[in-house]
């Protein structure tokens, strides 16, 4: 659902009571913990009882189960996720009260009025490097509000309120909601064609890119991971325009420069120069390169703020991980499950390659859920290219979210594209099916991959106990 963004956007204390239709998501919980953390008094509603209520409710936040128009009752303003369908019941009823309205976008603004946002933008790497960036922070002496699209592991929240003025935020450019923080500061991840339901065309993608770039103070700074070319162009022109740019990566030009990468299983080292000028070692506990580029940015930002290299680094090299973003489910039989959020084919061919040096010797299973219609259809051959880089592939069919069905786009599109022998593709659209497909084809030593935005998450749990009734 889309909901206009108001020409003012009020400070959460100025809200009166809000209630979150959909409180549940990744973005929509952030946002009421915050509230609520705040003293703002908050509710919500989800058709699903989601990992991130349990927090909610310790708090006090009343969360309510299914929708119904009474649950609007005594809201002074209503804020609403993008995945709300048109005839939802308290959408309507807010309407008929007239209450204020607001999209995921403004209520996340209202909560960050008077203080400096560091906003993290970027087709991948958003809530990795926001947690990287939060986790840099906090161990550098500072206690920034943040705002993230998944649960750190280290503090088992996606959200907290802070008590200085930095604000850290997960910037989602899927519906312009990007657009409207009015950031200090920025780092850009990437910048590669995506959410075209939205955008229209990669042209008008990238142009938002460099409207966001816009909108950043310009006291301020923008951090851009330039291995990347949609992530160059942007740094050329927001300097063109007079922003300060700030460039990370493995380039010789890079302004804080990665060398000496060395990617040992589940962790890395490297080395950092800023200026030409060696500052130290950067270790991770999380892996891949692409996880290194994104901690680079994140160390570039932290430098920029004035904080000191190697307070920073500590924190990185604490950093363990975010939920959904290569997380390990567990092990059985001599099988190690992870799950990981990728959902596009580039961020599908980084998590293979990550997933490749965690396995070592092993084979590695993929489960693969597409996600969106309008992806899949876009994407789905890219997709199933990308996961040719598994040993043996599991390909679902689409996760629908906030898209009608098309019986012409099915997972059929992915699996017909990857490039394996036909033994070691199999789609299967019966969801409950999926486990056992897996397990069948996992043998000890092998790591076995879910990847997808959807429910696909769900699937560690009975994957572990197949393997488990396995081995007895």
């Amino acid at each position: 659902m889309r909901i206009p963004i108001p020409d003012e956007i009020l400070p959460a204390d100025r809200l009166g009571r809000v209630h979150f239709i959909g409180i549940g998501g990744a973005g929509l919980s952030a946002i009421a913990r915050i509230m609520a953390r705040s003293g703002v008094e908050v509710s919500g509603s989800d058709d699903q009882d989601t990992p991130f209520l349990p927090a909610l409710r310790e708090l006090g936040v009343t969360c309510h189960l299914g929708y119904s128009a009474d649950h609007v009752a005594g809201a002074d303003t209503v804020v609403v996720t993008t995945a709300a369908r048109e005839d939802n019941v308290e959408v309507a009823e807010a309407r008929r009260l007239g209450l204020r309205v607001l999209p995921r976008s403004a209520g996340l603004a209202a909560t960050m009025a008077g203080r400096r946002v560091l906003a993290v933008a970027g087709t991948h790497g958003k809530t990795t490097t926001t947690g990287l960036l939060t986790s840099a922070l906090l161990a550098a002496g500072s206690d920034p509000t943040y705002a993230v699209g998944g649960v750190l592991t280290a503090t088992g929240r996606n959200a907290d309120a802070g008590t200085d003025d930095l604000f850290v935020a997960e910037a989602d450019e899927s519906d312009g909601a990007f657009l409207v923080y009015r950031p200090h500061a920025a780092i850009v991840t990437n910048v590669e064609a995506d959410h075209l339901d939205n955008w229209g065309t990669e042209e008008a993608y990238h142009a938002a890119f460099d409207e966001f770039a816009a909108t950043i103070d310009r006291a301020g700074f923008l951090v851009c991971c330039v291995d990347d070319p949609g992530a160059a162009a942007l740094a050329a022109t927001a300097r063109d325009a007079g922003l300060e740019v700030i460039t990370a990566g493995e380039g010789e030009g890079c302004d804080v420069r990665i060398t000496d990468l060395v990617l040992d299983g589940t962790t890395s080292t490297s080395r950092i120069t800023r200026d030409g000028v060696e500052l130290g070692q950067l270790r991770l506990r999380i892996p891949g390169r692409h996880y290194v580029l994104d901690a680079a940015a994140a160390l570039a930002t932290g430098l920029r703020l004035g904080f000191a290299f190697h307070d920073l680094t500590d924190g990185l090299a604490a950093f363990t991980g975010t939920g959904r973003r290569m997380e390990l489910k567990g092990e059985a039989a001599g099988v190690r499950v992870y799950d990981s959020y990728a959902h596009h084919h580039v961020e599908i061919a980084g998590d293979l390659q990550a997933a490749r040096a965690v396995a070592g010797d092993g084979r590695l299973v993929v489960a693969f859920q597409p996600h969106l219609v309008s992806r899949t259809r876009i994407f789905g051959e890219q997709m199933g290219r990308a996961l040719g880089a598994a040993d043996e592939v599991v390909v679902l069919d689409v996760y629908l979210a906030r898209e009608e069905a098309d019986p012409a786009v099915t997972g059929a599109l992915v699996a017909d594209a990857v490039p394996l022998p036909a033994e070691r593709v199999q789609l299967v659209p019966d969801f409950d099916a999926v486990p056992a497909e897996l397990v069948r084809r996992a043998r000890p030593g092998d790591v076995i991959l879910t990847l997808g935005a959807g429910s696909i998450t769900q699937l560690g749990a009975p994957i572990l106990a197949l393997l488990e009734e396995r081995d007895a």
